[in-house]
């Protein structure tokens, strides 16, 4: 309940105001001096000041409540002040009005007119305090941003900013923490802010893409392997745990880690120990772990995917980063961050940006800008030169310049690659395909895994692991 101060030397007034402003669900504090007005406002959460102007009965000059006014705006500049005197002098008001007093009224005064006066500049009172909050907040966080290393990160979204705030407060324990997420939303990124406003910063920072290493050599990569521990291991190898030893390693698409390899991961995280592949030798490490995925880990565990102990262990802090399409006010700023100073945007192309669905998230939008840069004939970049074409006002998806499908003979001169994950160097993926979308691509391209793969944007690994989610069998097996 807002309480309202009520100051004036005639007691009869006080208790008629208290009465009025109490039946209306406002709390009456009253007193009859400024020496104890300024005293109470000093000392208690008032929200309304009703004051006299004059408190001696030989006085009508009104000097008493302007000094009282002038020493209550000392105490409190954002307070509503209604002014209220017998004797109304015009000079008087306007002096005071312009100094920041709410409202001037003579007595006897009109109870209809000043109750409204007291809900508005109540209301008024609230949304100041509120902002004035808000500022402080962000006042706050922009001075710890400003000391921080965000590592080129550009963002202008509220939800980045809570996602920063966080990374930036947790970069100081040396907790485990899992950076949820789409793929090229920036996951990597983040890891990067926590690692280097962390106190391990000058120490190793060794990063891993689980979807990128083959199946057979995942554990000798994480955890090193002995001469002769299996075929091609010429040499004794230093794993990657080893080499981040004192410092920090960053698991990204930690969704696609093996049973086996969860397990050797988990003993990591609980005890430091672990083994090299080929050895009995127990080896120690001091690691910090920040992971990253884009997968559902919940629906990995509930269907025996994932280990649930070493979800717990992983997640012990979750940063959650939105898709790109959820957090629209970081479009324009990572646009001109990446086309330069050089070239500028007109209107159109800014709202075409703005409402399109950026499915590929920072990636997609990052190589839209790269090419625009690359095919404009102007300083000023167009929807065409994005790709983007609207209708209505509303986006389509970017037009995809598709190279020349290769010849069976020219595929065959084709050196063969290990297939990647759909988050490696070499890989955009341009939307994610539901299931009536890959059956469809399987018979437009008579089953070639590799061809419906590259129409995707996805490698053949990260095709087959969405055939496997949808049930979708390989006519080809």
């Amino acid at each position: 309940m807002d309480n309202i101060l009520i100051v004036d030397d005639n007691h009869a007034i006080c208790q008629a105001l208290a009465l009025m402003i109490e039946l209306h669900d406002y709390h009456a504090i009253f007193c009859h001096s400024p020496e104890a007005a300024i005293d109470i406002v000093t000392n208690k959460e008032i929200s309304l000041v009703i004051q006299d102007m004059n408190f001696s009965r030989d006085t009508t000059s009104g000097e008493e409540g302007k000094q009282l006014f002038y020493a209550l705006r000392q105490l409190q500049p954002n307070l509503p002040i209604i002014l209220m005197t017998a004797w109304t002098q015009l000079e008087t008001a306007v002096e005071l009005v312009k100094a920041g007093a709410a409202d001037y009224m003579g007595k006897p005064w009109d109870d209809a007119k000043l109750l409204n006066s007291i809900s508005n500049l109540l209301s008024i009172y609230r949304l100041s305090q509120q902002n004035s909050q808000l500022n402080r907040i962000h006042s706050d966080r922009m001075s710890a941003i400003n000391g921080a290393d965000l590592c080129g990160l550009v963002f202008g979204s509220g939800a980045m900013q809570r996602c920063v705030d966080l990374a930036l407060q947790v970069a100081r324990s040396d907790v485990s923490v899992m950076i949820t997420g789409p793929n090229g939303a920036g996951k990597d990124k983040i890891a990067d802010i926590l690692q280097a406003n962390s106190p391990l910063k000058d120490q190793p920072f060794i990063k891993v893409n689980i979807g990128a290493l083959p199946m057979d050599l995942l554990e000798a990569e994480l955890f090193g392997a002995e001469a002769g521990a299996f075929t091609g291991a010429n040499k004794t190898r230093m794993g990657r745990f080893e080499a981040a030893d004192g410092g920090t390693l960053f698991l990204d698409e930690i969704g696609n880690l093996p049973l086996s390899g969860q397990v050797k991961l988990l003993r990591v995280l609980q005890t430091g120990e672990f083994e090299r592949l080929g050895s009995h030798q127990t080896r120690k490490v001091n690691v910090r772990v920040i992971s990253a995925t884009n997968a559902d880990l919940a629906d990995d565990i509930a269907h025996g995917r994932f280990r649930e102990d070493l979800f717990y262990r992983l997640n012990v802090i979750e940063l959650t980063i939105p898709p790109l399409n959820q957090r629209q006010d970081d479009i324009l700023p990572l646009v001109k961050h990446f086309i330069g100073d050089s070239f500028s945007l007109d209107k159109t192309t800014q709202l075409a940006l703005v409402n399109h669905c950026w499915s590929g998230n920072v990636r997609e939008l990052e190589n839209a800008c790269k090419r625009a840069v690359l095919l404009t004939q102007s300083t000023q970049l167009s929807i065409n030169d994005f790709g983007l074409m609207t209708l209505g006002g509303v986006t389509d998806k970017p037009v995809q310049i598709m190279a020349q499908p290769q010849t069976q003979d020219q595929s065959q001169h084709q050196p063969k690659t290990l297939p990647d994950s759909e988050d490696s160097e070499d890989t955009v993926v341009t939307f994610e395909p539901d299931k009536l979308q890959i059956e469809q691509a399987l018979t437009q391209y008579n089953g070639v895994i590799a061809r419906v793969a590259k129409s995707f944007g996805l490698s053949r690994q990260a095709l087959y692991r969405r055939m496997e989610k949808y049930g979708i069998r390989d006519s080809k097996s």
